[in-house]
């Protein structure tokens, strides 16, 4: 009796633990999954990020290509170093072929700046992005900033007051920079490419044209400064003018103070003989009197001033 009690006690353990080995299994089956599943999701993520950089990749040459006309072939080294802006204007050289990006005259305020794209092929052929093909391209870039610099110059000459010279700064302030980057690309250029002859005409133009904005930047500041200067000195003669007034005022105050305090503190009220005449006759002819006196004594004040 005691043994099949024992083995009776034996298989039911045995039993108890068959659950527990399932629980175990399937425990581990579900971590098993799980870890399956987040290598499966960072795979996925990994691709994703790879497909992103390759699209944006893709989009920067895109967006560099879309720069340049449809027909140009410019070397991909020019295209690997455009952005989506224009940036600053600098010059590019590969294998005799030279492209040169330069700004359009800038306006006043204006945030984009508008690019030029001027390029000289190994054959010694100049093309442009938007005025046209030949040098003559690059020459009526130059004329577009000589043409707003002499509007700019008959505006100075016409210019009367600190508001005039001001207005014309903020149109000549961005022309002046740009003007003195377009100088330092040509020639930064010429010395690269000095077998390029037609650099030194623009070259030396890009020099007139910015010694000319620093000319006409320094003869706004001199007739800024002179109309300041002017208005300092009518404001300081008026200043003078308005104390001298002020203390002829004081002293002739001062001559009837001590009078009119006597006869308030005394009440000092002699008969005239107008207390015979009717009302409003006596209080007219006073308020006269009066106001003419006031009025003598105004200009002999202002031509005193004078």
């Amino acid at each position: 009796m005691m043994a099949t009690a024992n083995s009776g006690i034996r298989s039911t353990a045995s039993i108890d633990r068959v659950p527990l080995v399932l629980v175990q299994i399937r425990s581990c089956c579900r971590t098993l999954s799980l870890a399956i599943r987040l290598v499966y999701d960072s795979c996925n993520l990994i691709i994703l990020g790879f497909s992103t950089l390759t699209t944006l990749s893709k989009s920067k040459l895109m967006q560099a290509q879309n720069i340049f006309p449809a027909t140009w072939e410019v070397p991909q080294v020019f295209l690997d170093r455009l952005g989506k802006r224009v940036g600053r204007q600098r010059f590019m050289t590969c294998d005799d072929h030279l492209l040169l990006v330069l700004h359009a005259p800038p306006e006043q305020q204006q945030e984009e700046r508008v690019g030029r794209f001027f390029w000289r092929k190994p054959d010694g052929t100049w093309a442009s992005n938007l005025l046209g093909s030949g040098i003559g391209a690059l020459f009526k870039h130059l004329d577009e900033y000589e043409q707003r610099l002499e509007v700019l110059e008959e505006q100075e000459k016409e210019a009367n007051s600190a508001k005039d010279f001001l207005e014309i700064n903020d149109h000549l302030a961005p022309l002046l920079r740009a003007s003195i980057h377009l100088h330092t690309v040509l020639q930064d250029a010429r010395k690269q490419c000095p077998k390029i002859r037609e650099l030194i005409d623009t070259r030396d133009r890009a020099y007139a044209i910015e010694r000319a904005a620093e000319l006409l930047a320094v003869g706004c500041k001199n007739g800024l400064d002179y109309q300041m200067a002017r208005q300092a000195e009518e404001q300081a003669v008026m200043g003078h003018r308005m104390a001298i007034a002020s203390h002829r005022l004081n002293r002739l105050v001062a001559f009837f103070l001590p009078l009119a305090t006597l006869a308030g503190l005394f009440g000092v009220n002699l008969r005239t003989g107008l207390e015979e005449f009717t009302a409003p006759i006596a209080f007219l002819a006073l308020a006269g009197v009066g106001l003419l006196s006031g009025a003598i004594l105004m200009l002999a004040l202002g031509s005193g001033e004078r």
